[in-house]
């Protein structure tokens, strides 16, 4: 059945990610790099994955809330649960690797936060906007799920939410009411103030990149990551 299906799939995902956790920090260990090195490493590596464990339980607080949370703390939880261990965390360690200074692995630290946020709410734009064709996902799972993200949160605070709100989170919500909720997210501006945050933390994370010990070749190989961020949403 599709419940024994998806309980399988569930299950194999965790036990993969646990695997694949227990071997990242065995490749730290075997890495040959000095024991400082391997110290710093490991510190990264350890505030990424306790970041990482808040950011999904803080999801799913909001998930089974009856209140819709507020626009910061959405941006709160989306760093916890993508920013770090998607940007920060691999940025951070290849400058340690590289025996960059502690200067460099900080702003990097700062862009990786400010790019993961962005990409993070282009992930929710796309969960409702995107073709399906190009995402690989479905645009219809967000809205059935009731998932809070920006997107919700603004429209939330407007009039013409409440003739939609007990679509939003239906599991059996068809396609006709999904393209209602969609239509509502880009009257009342939801879609807009979306597309203009994501904007915003992509200029944030451009602006860490101008500090004067980030080097030109650094900058040059860290730009078109901006640009394909924001490349995400026509």
């Amino acid at each position: 059945s599709t419940r024994v299906a998806d309980h399988s799939g569930i299950s194999a995902a965790v036990i993969a990610g646990d695997l694949a956790l227990f071997n990242s920090y065995r490749l730290i260990d075997r890495s040959g790099a000095d024991d400082q090195t391997r110290a710093r490493l490991l510190e990264v590596m350890d505030d990424a994955l306790f970041a990482s464990a808040a950011g999904e339980l803080i999801d799913v607080d909001f998930q089974i809330s009856t209140e819709v949370p507020r626009v910061d703390d959405i941006l709160t939880m989306e760093r916890y649960k993508t920013a770090v261990y998607s940007f920060e965390c691999p940025l951070q360690a290849g400058a340690i690797l590289a025996g960059a200074s502690e200067d460099v692995v900080s702003t990097l630290g700062d862009f990786g936060r400010e790019i993961g946020i962005a990409y993070q709410i282009v992930d929710d734009l796309l969960g409702v906007f995107g073709l399906e064709e190009e995402t690989g996902k479905t645009t219809i799972g967000d809205l059935r799920e009731g998932k809070r993200t920006v997107l919700i949160a603004y429209a939330t605070s407007t009039r013409e939410w409440t003739e939609v709100a007990p679509l939003l989170g239906d599991p059996e919500l068809t396609d006709a009411q999904a393209q209602r909720l969609r239509d509502v997210l880009i009257d009342c501006g939801a879609r807009s103030f979306a597309e203009g945050l994501a904007r915003y933390y992509a200029n944030r994370s451009l602006a860490r990149l101008a500090e004067p010990h980030i080097s030109p070749a650094l900058r040059a190989e860290l730009h078109p990551v901006v640009d394909s961020v924001l490349g995400r949403v026509k």
